[in-house]
């Protein structure tokens, strides 16, 4: 019987919904909107003044996939750091405006790619549109307005009572058609709250209402397992209706984990191309490995590789030997063996002891024959070919 190569699709999947037509605006050079693919934001957490600091925290994020960072901005220390920050990043940066208006004009004249800002806190806000409108205008910054459930304007407090999303969005398209009269349409809108279903409720409302690109984000969403699981429900929703251009994951937790979570959303809907994927089994009573060892093992050792890959990681017979050839690279355990698949077939059989190592060094064959890359350390442990086993 000759094995059927599945493995990772050739072509991903179509999206689970056509994308909602948004106008596109340009954050530096990240497109948003207009069917650009959709972009994942994370915040640093260093004080801005201290540029340093958050430079290398913007290394660390750039590193790690983020396509967009926003920095805080509530002193003039911080507005004096700005220019500095704005040209050594090797992403676009937004300035986080609340309180002071002033301080959109000293971020546009700063070089900031984008600025948000909240209207709920910033004193006279409406008033200063048109200033700002012109400013933005002339050096070609789009404005996010982003309104949040804990600082909407009293006015729409005393209408709604409550953070509902009508109330929020509102908020949002109110301030918006003070910038139309202006003649200024470079918006992005976000409208968080940190319950998902009134967040989702407020995009779909918001969707159906204008064009502008839209950010996700659940606000104050928690630790990173609470905020994880909310960010997931809701972007997920969202996503997979087509609302959403781009996302920023809020966890009590180092940014860099913002991204991994971010892109791990994106990845899992089909709207971005799979790095790692572990395929692993939660493990029962016919389980003959440690499984959650020897997960953690194989991706621990596979972290951070050139190209995508799907690993299963199964630890019987019932689903394991099914699941490993669906797999680019599987293993099924048992008995203290493991059998290796490598694109549906089995190559090999190890004892339990060496199953990682195999896994890693068949990756890296995998790697190899599709041309990726290697760095000089990976590529000297590449093992010599490999001799299917029929």
């Amino acid at each position: 019987m000759t094995a059927v190569s599945l493995g990772m699709p050739a072509v991903p999947p179509p999206p689970l919904a056509p994308r909602r037509h948004s106008r596109q605006i340009m954050v530096g050079n990240v497109p948003v909107g207009g069917g650009a693919p959709v972009s994942v934001q994370s915040m640093t957490t260093t004080l801005t003044a201290d540029v340093n600091a958050t430079l290398q925290q913007i290394a660390e994020l750039t590193a790690s996939g983020c396509q967009i960072v926003r920095v805080a901005v509530p002193s003039q220390d911080d507005v004096e750091a700005l220019p500095a920050i704005a040209k050594k990043s090797q992403i676009p940066v937004i300035a986080d405006i609340h309180f002071q208006p002033k301080y959109v004009f000293a971020a546009i004249d700063a070089g900031c790619a984008a600025v948000r800002v909240n209207p709920g806190n910033i004193r006279q806000f409406d008033d200063k549109v048109k200033e700002i409108a012109k400013a933005a205008g002339d050096a070609n910054v789009p404005i996010r307005i982003g309104v949040n459930a804990g600082s909407l304007d009293k006015r729409i407090m005393q209408k709604y009572g409550k953070a509902t999303a009508e109330a929020l969005v509102e908020s949002a398209l109110w301030e918006c058609s003070l910038f139309e009269e202006h003649g200024f349409r470079d918006i992005k809108i976000s409208v968080k709250h940190n319950d998902p279903v009134v967040m989702i409720r407020a995009y779909r409302q918001l969707a159906e209402q204008c064009d502008y690109p839209l950010h996700l984000g659940v606000t104050e969403a928690g630790p990173a397992f609470q905020g994880t699981i909310k960010s997931a429900v809701a972007f997920g929703a969202l996503l997979a209706e087509g609302i959403g251009d781009t996302i920023r994951v809020s966890l009590s937790a180092p940014p860099v984990e913002e991204i991994k979570v971010g892109q791990g959303i994106l990845e899992a809907l089909g709207l971005r191309e799979r790095g790692l994927e572990i395929v692993s089994c939660p493990s029962c009573g016919r389980a003959q490995v440690d499984v959650y060892t020897l997960a953690e093992q194989v991706t621990a050792a596979l972290e951070g590789f050139p190209v995508p890959l799907r690993v299963a990681v199964m630890g019987c017979v019932v689903n394991g030997p099914g699941e490993a050839r669906e797999a680019d690279l599987g293993v099924a355990s048992g008995n203290g063996k493991g059998q290796i698949f490598v694109k549906g077939q089995v190559v090999k059989t190890v004892p339990e002891s060496i199953i990682v190592e195999t896994l890693v060094e068949e990756a890296l064959r995998l790697a190899d024959q599709m041309g990726a890359e290697l760095p000089d350390e990976l590529r000297e442990l590449l093992p010599g070919p490999t001799v299917t086993v029929h």
